[in-house]
């Protein structure tokens, strides 16, 4: 019985090794991409400004970056893609054939990309680089990745919205088409790109790269005075919303030194359900959002989930890998929440447990 046991622990362990997912984190930079792949990524995602969604000026990749960028990830045995995922107009499409031939002389090991027309123009320009989906394609269903599948795309980064009950008829329907799936970072208000509160309240569009983020805004409420028209400060009163379909009230909170958030979703985390997406079968990439960040979160999150990934593949305990997971997690709670807010006890109550992977 006992050798049976082992054996069947062998057999299930060659099964998780042979099928490992990969680790993909954001490389907003050079320097970050070097600290994603030192705490334990196996591949980042990045790109020069044009059509990469990324629209920072002087803060992003230059192609001579990103060719020493590439050139580094591959002498370590790892992967770059590059992100030419957004949505051009006719008066961008010559500049767009230019930026492909470029990105795809750097030979990076994938182009990402969402619009059908840039997927067609990859294929007919850079023939030999694979093209992955990118989530702001909004991929939910058989039907969608049966299309860009037969347009030749290798791997869809998957809507968020998508349940894993999902991904999995979608990989049964398609085996040969890989998935990856975001596993931590910051949540769209609406589905990926189709939101105009950007364009709107800062003039600033999310499918040209720019979006300002309004949705996470931390808010402030203010009273009208009717007598004097003059606008006072919210003062503790409650303020309610009501649903005038339902009658349902929602009480609006704002909290003090950290405003109120009336549109964002809370932050993707999934550090707690390694185990459920890969014993699914189905993913083969889990995705890290956050070019953008800091340096900090490009190596804490990297760690974090490199740790839970390998505790999965290594047998060893979940509790104790999704543990480490979300106590490095919290570290970046932590450096997001104003000094005011922390007292010494909160912050040594909270950074004790930094320590080594287990």
């Amino acid at each position: 019985m006992q050798q049976n046991t082992e054996s069947n622990n062998n057999i299930e362990s060659t099964a998780r090794a042979s099928k490992k997912a990969q680790l993909l984190s954001p490389a907003g930079n050079l320097h970050k991409l070097k600290i994603a792949l030192a705490y334990g990524a196996d591949a980042v995602y990045g790109g020069v400004s044009h059509f990469s969604l990324r629209t920072r000026a002087g803060k992003e990749f230059s192609y001579e970056d990103f060719a020493k960028g590439v050139e580094y990830a591959h002498k370590l045995g790892k992967k770059v893609f590059v992100t030419i995922n957004g949505f051009p107009f006719n008066s961008q499409l010559k500049l767009l054939e230019s930026h492909i031939a470029k990105m795809a002389d750097l030979s990076p090991d994938a182009f990402i990309v969402a619009a059908p027309g840039v997927v067609r123009l990859s294929k007919k320009i850079a023939p030999q680089i694979p093209i992955h989906l990118s989530t702001q394609a909004n991929v939910l269903n058989v039907l969608d990745a049966e299309v860009f599948y037969e347009m030749g795309v290798k791997r869809i980064v998957a809507a968020r919205e998508i349940s894993l009950k999902d991904a999995m008829e979608i990989k049964k329907h398609l085996p040969d088409l890989e998935i990856e799936i975001f596993i931590h970072g910051s949540m769209c208000f609406a589905f990926s790109g189709r939101c105009l509160i950007s364009a709107l309240q800062s003039g600033r569009v999310p499918n040209r790269g720019s979006c300002a983020n309004d949705c996470r805004f931390d808010y402030e409420y203010f009273v009208r005075n009717v007598e004097n028209d003059e606008l006072v400060k919210f003062d503790g009163r409650e303020f309610y919303v009501k649903n005038p379909d339902n009658g349902v009230m929602m009480r609006l909170e704002e909290e003090e030194g950290l405003g109120t958030h009336i549109f964002n979703s809370k932050d993707l985390n999934l550090s707690g359900h390694i185990k459920e997406i890969l014993d699914s079968g189905a993913i083969s990439a889990l995705k890290i959002e956050g070019r953008t960040k800091s340096n900090y979160y490009a190596g804490i999150t990297a760690r974090a989930y490199r740790a839970a990934i390998d505790g999965y593949y290594s047998g060893k305990s979940e509790k104790v890998d999704s543990s480490f997971a979300a106590n490095e997690l919290l570290t970046l709670k932590i450096a997001a929440l104003p000094m005011a807010i922390l007292s010494t006890a909160l912050m040594k109550s909270l950074t004790l447990k930094i320590t080594k992977p287990p």
